[in-house]
């Protein structure tokens, strides 16, 4: 069976080559009327997909997925809508490729340029969400990228279909179907076989829990570009509105919990702690969320609300301040300073999105400066880390890495770059 899935990879491997070669000079309108086509493809395949989307929560709940990746699995009318006006915004972004990024001439006359160019074959692991196909497929495309797809075993109806629908798409255009493809066997082993294929793929991208990500950096003999935890922390200064941050809170933790973008960790300044928590922890109780609080923070939650929600108030243990919980349970910590309030945040987060809510601009300043994520924020929820909200379209994922690509992924960050240099018969 090794033998034959190696065989069958390989073959993939090959085929997106090929495909990387005619995309690297396709034209950028070629390239756009290909994904227009791919999203009108997509929205015309809606029923063939939500009926496998189907089959996928039905396997899910029969083998106790939990709510959390039942709701990255679930798709709808209007999340597949979403998925089409992300593919044609994409097509309307400027081509990433071909840009001249620097350029100069020597005084022998040589004529340099560093230019945009593309990757080449992208490999991209992830679990779950089946919209990643169509986004990692339409970003790549756009990028002059071939794609390859290992999806999670849970959602792979989903993504055999959109996949289906989106090679279709780019095929009615002209292009080569093989610029994406979808590896169709959920054996593990694939992963490992895709790791080692560095004759065909120029770059690997996981997305999913630790344990993917680190099997996919311990065998890639290509680049790896990680998606590491969601740790996000939200500080409340001493000089917060306190009706803010207990909206930026509320939206941050629990509009979508189980994405890597939600809040884990909520920080309070001591001298604003328990006039925060006699309205922000009502409001986070009354939406259900477990807080676990260190013996400060539980001394100052009011006794009515202790007795209202026994369930939800828990003491709070070290690795609860490490934890990427995806649920609706919230790590909660008095601080004294913005600067304890940054030494937690180095070195219990995971440098993907942290908040300061301030009114004081110098401390506002001291957070975003100090702080080393990719993405820090004063006064505003840690959920607008996202490709879309950045004005990007689609994304890949969110890098934690600092080479090549950071914070949300986008065109330009599918991109390399070369010299081209022009002279006139000199020699050296």
């Amino acid at each position: 069976m090794a033998d034959n899935l190696t065989e069958q990879l390989h073959v993939i491997g090959a085929a997106a080559r090929a495909a990387a070669r005619i995309l690297s000079v396709t034209s950028a309108e070629a390239k756009n009327t290909a994904l227009l086509a791919m999203a009108n493809n997509l929205l015309e395949s809606s029923a063939a997909i939500l009926e496998a989307n189907t089959l996928d929560l039905e396997a899910g709940k029969k083998n106790g997925l939990s709510e959390a990746m039942l709701d990255r699995l679930r798709l709808d009318e209007k999340s597949l809508g979403a998925m089409a006006t992300g593919i044609r915004t994409a097509a309307s972004l400027p081509d990433p490729v071909g840009r001249v990024l620097k350029e100069w001439t020597k005084e022998n006359g040589l004529a340099f340029q560093k230019i945009s160019v593309p990757i080449g074959v992208i490999g991209i692991i992830y679990e779950s969400r089946p919209n990643v196909t169509s986004d990692a497929a339409v970003l790549c495309l756009k990028a002059g990228n071939a794609v390859i797809l290992r999806g999670g075993s849970e959602a792979i109806h989903s993504n055999k279909a959109i996949a289906t629908a989106l090679q279709a798409g780019a095929a009615q255009a002209g292009l080569p179907s093989t610029a994406i493809q979808l590896v169709q066997v959920i054996d593990r082993e694939a992963v490992r076989i895709l790791c080692e294929m560095d004759q065909y793929l120029d770059c690997m991208i996981p997305r999913g829990g630790k344990g993917l990500i680190e099997t996919v950096s311990r065998h890639a003999r290509m680049p790896v570009i990680k998606h590491y935890d969601g740790i996000c922390a939200v500080y409340v200064d001493q000089a917060a509105d306190l009706s803010m941050a207990r909206d930026i809170i509320l939206n941050a933790k629990c509009q979508r919990p189980g994405v890597c973008n939600a809040a884990e960790t909520l920080l309070l300044h001591r001298d604003i702690a328990a006039a925060f928590l006699n309205e922000g922890a009502k409001a986070l109780l009354d939406q259900g969320v477990e807080l676990r609080c260190d013996k400060e923070t539980l001394d100052l939650i009011p006794e009515s609300l202790k007795s209202a929600h026994p369930d939800l108030l828990k003491e709070a243990t070290e690795v609860d301040f490490r934890t990427e919980f995806l649920s609706l349970t919230l790590a909660v910590k008095i601080v004294g300073s913005v600067d304890e309030a940054i030494t937690h945040i180095e070195s219990h987060g995971s440098h993907h999105s942290d908040v300061i809510v301030t009114a004081d601009q110098a401390t506002a300043e001291k957070f975003l400066q100090n702080v080393d994520s990719a993405t820090v924020y004063w006064n505003a929820s840690t959920r607008f880390t996202d490709g879309g909200e950045f004005g990007f379209g689609c994304e890949i994922g969110i890098s934690t890495d600092k080479l090549h690509a950071r914070g949300p992924m986008a065109l330009e960050e599918l991109t390399s770059y070369k010299y081209l240099i022009r002279g006139t018969g000199q020699v050296r």
